[in-house]
């Protein structure tokens, strides 16, 4: 960096007499912009009139044996200062800012001060208390570290400002950078986390879907139709040939079940069609048997209404009918025999009886 002196050069003797002396204006370096001459003529360095039209035939300008290009515009110059941590495998770098301004160029000519940075360097190694902020921090405390050297050279500079000769110097601020593996790491880990939320946030997204389109199709196909409609991912015509085809299904199953429903209802109404038959057929067997009075009608009435299997006589007394399926020729208890007090026992059964 060269700042304040941007360049030095050496100038020739100027030959001729007194009125023909001129100096070439090739002679003399191109002045950037914020910059002046400072002319070394003898022993002494004479800034050349600021603002004013370059002259050939200037004093200075013929007896000169050098010139010197300094800046005079006010720059941020910062300066670094490498300080120990705890481990003695890694460091912590200060780098300080100063604002710096030439305030007297031909001092600054006559320092050779061309760049800036080597006195204010030097400035930072003088403060021996620097070092021992850091030495108890661990790498991965850089944000201590920061607030305590700003601290630091803060009070530092308070007490013993910086000095270059011909110029302003005033601190600015203080950072502290870390390693290239301590940056490494850094990045590493937080490349990693973002990493790891950015899947976080991609499973929350999928889990609320989830949810949603499961709420949705709870609702029933013609929500989920919508939906797909609305995503333009389902045709409209192709979602009502679904709605009938369904619609189609769901007639065709009702109507299966109704007719398995009435045919069990048949089945049902046969099988106990067919029972009371039996009864009845046992029934009027085991009437025919018998040499009982019986009252047929309510008999049938008994069995049509699905009585269990006591029949009255005329007298009042049961009579136990027979099961369906018992053998026919059986007799129920209570029937055999002609036992006092029947109301049959007088009746004539047949003609050979009335003959008697």
């Amino acid at each position: 960096m060269n700042y304040p002196v941007v360049a030095e050069h050496v100038l020739g003797t100027v030959q001729g007499s007194w009125w023909t002396r001129r100096r070439r204006r090739g002679d003399m370096p191109v002045l950037p912009p914020g910059a002046v001459y400072v002319l070394r003529v003898g022993g002494n360095y004479r800034q050349f009139p600021e603002g004013m039209v370059f002259d050939p035939s200037h004093p200075d300008v013929l007896d000169a044996s050098s010139v010197s290009l300094v800046d005079t515009r006010a720059r941020i110059v910062e300066v670094e200062r490498i300080v120990p941590s705890v481990s003695e495998a890694d460091n912590f770098t200060i780098s300080a800012s100063f604002a710096c301004q030439v305030t007297d160029p031909t001092i600054v000519a006559r320092q050779g001060t061309v760049d800036v940075v080597v006195p204010l360097r030097a400035y930072l190694a003088v403060d021996s208390e620097l070092p021992q902020v850091s030495a108890g921090h661990r790498v991965e405390e850089i944000n201590s570290v920061r607030r305590e050297v700003t601290h630091r050279l803060t009070a530092y500079s308070a007490i013993v400002p910086p000095r270059v000769a011909g110029m302003s110097v005033e601190f600015v601020s203080a950072d502290v950078h870390a390693s290239d593996d301590l940056q490494s790491w850094e990045r590493t880990m937080r490349d990693e986390r973002r990493s790891q939320e950015l899947r976080r946030g991609q499973r929350e997204f999928e889990t609320q879907d989830t949810y949603r389109i499961a709420e949705l199709l709870a609702q029933g196909s013609a929500h989920a139709d919508a939906f797909g409609i609305t995503r333009e991912a389902i045709d409209v015509a192709q979602a009502a040939a679904r709605v009938h085809r369904v619609a189609d299904e769901e007639a065709g199953r009702r109507h299966r079940a109704g007719e398995e429903d009435r045919a069990h209802v048949r089945a049902r109404e046969a099988a106990e069609a067919k029972v009371r038959s039996d009864m009845v057929l046992t029934l009027l067997r085991q009437m025919g048997e018998s040499g009982d009075y019986i009252d047929y009608h309510q008999a049938l009435d008994q069995v049509l209404n699905g009585s269990a299997g006591e029949l009255s006589s005329g007298d009042g007394n049961p009579v136990r009918a027979v099961e369906p399926g018992a053998p026919a020729g059986r007799e129920t208890p209570g029937r055999s025999g002609r036992g006092p007090g029947r109301p049959n026992d007088d009746f004539v059964k047949d003609e050979d009886d009335l003959l008697e």
